[in-house]
């Protein structure tokens, strides 16, 4: 299959070594691990960026496989498609920073766009300031209001201007970006592991603090689950599913990684206002920890608030009772409201 897009900067397109490759929508996370596996095929330096996005460093597999690397880019796609009927972006570059951003040009459902490492510069330099890869809205917004509308003018902005513009840290990358400097590599890093818990009710339902009473009782299990295993999660992702087959998801990091009720609670509880519910017939949701790690890889934060302490003691009485008397031997008073 030939690509969507693809444009050669400046005449053939030369040896890259990043490939950004982007789900040209948002897929399940077991898809994604697919997608992660057919880009280990091409290569053994993969780094994961969920949620539908990956880095692959390509410098070894140009010589392995013997090809350039837009038809690398191409082969990606052919497979992702034919085995997962799935599209992908594919950017590449000789750097992460232009090889995402390039993935990002990419108009068409998906295709291939390759940058010719003598002309980074030169390409880089027309695209509107917000195009380019870790510029954000609002840091858009404040170069704009300085007159800075294209990636080519920020290169001619002294970086010290760009840092009180941006912030120190901020604007030094800015500023080394613009001008085609990200010596940042490919880090190996598959993608974290995660464990999900969910509630299918009964009949639809409008009831707020039936669905407040489920979501409880996914943190508690969640809870559960974490501290049985030994690990932590960093983040939490809330999916809810509405009548008709719609769907609604969000994902957020805690402050701190935790596998306290508590922690898990109050993120879930900002997961699921932020969904606005009002009239949305709910038929099931799901709670899923992200990014898991080893309990004891994490230093614990040692706390001077009483009560947090005085519950956190209460949790690991009620684990011993769970495990003695069953799962469901305790647990919090509001989870009993849900649908049984």
């Amino acid at each position: 299959m030939e690509a969507q897009a693809q444009t050669r900067v400046s005449g053939e397109v030369r040896v890259s070594s990043v490939m950004h490759v982007r789900c040209a929508d948002r897929v399940p996370e077991d898809v994604f691990r697919q997608v992660l596996e057919q880009c280990a095929e091409l290569s053994p330096t993969v780094q994961a960026l969920p949620p539908s996005a990956a880095l692959v460093e390509l410098k070894g597999a140009l010589r392995y496989h013997g090809t350039d690397a837009r038809r690398l880019g191409e082969v990606l796609r052919v497979r992702t498609l034919s085995r997962l009927g799935t599209d992908v972006r594919v950017g590449i570059g000789p750097s992460i920073t232009v090889a995402a951003t390039a993935s990002g040009q990419i108009d068409a459902p998906g295709g291939v766009l390759a940058v010719d490492p003598d002309r980074v510069v030169d390409w880089l330099g027309p695209l509107p300031v917000e195009a380019l890869h870790g510029i954000g809205p609002k840091q858009a917004s404040a170069l704009r209001e300085y007159g800075v509308h294209c990636v080519g003018l920020l290169a001619t902005v002294p970086p010290a201007t760009v840092q009180r513009l941006l912030g120190g840290k901020a604007g030094r990358l800015a500023a080394d970006r613009a001008r085609g400097i990200d010596p940042r590599p490919v880090a190996p890093r598959a993608l974290p592991a995660s464990m999900s818990v969910r509630y299918v009710f009964v009949q639809q339902t409008l009831d707020g603090a039936l669905v407040r009473g489920a979501l409880l009782d996914l943190v508690v299990q969640r809870g559960v689950q974490l501290r049985g295993r030994g690990q932590v999660a960093r983040g939490l992702t809330l999916s809810l599913r509405f009548a008709g087959g719609t769907s609604w998801e969000k994902s957020r990091r805690l402050p701190e990684a935790s596998a306290h009720d508590d922690d898990l609670r109050t993120l879930a509880y900002r997961l699921i206002d932020a969904a606005g519910l009002q009239r949305g017939r709910l038929t099931g949701l799901a709670l899923r920890g992200d990014d898991l790690t080893d309990a004891d890889r994490v230093a614990e934060q040692i706390s001077l608030d009483q009560a947090r302490e005085d519950r956190l003691v209460a949790e690991a009485v009620s684990d011993r009772i769970r495990r003695k008397f069953g799962p469901d031997a305790i647990g919090p008073a509001a989870a009993l409201l849900r649908a049984s």
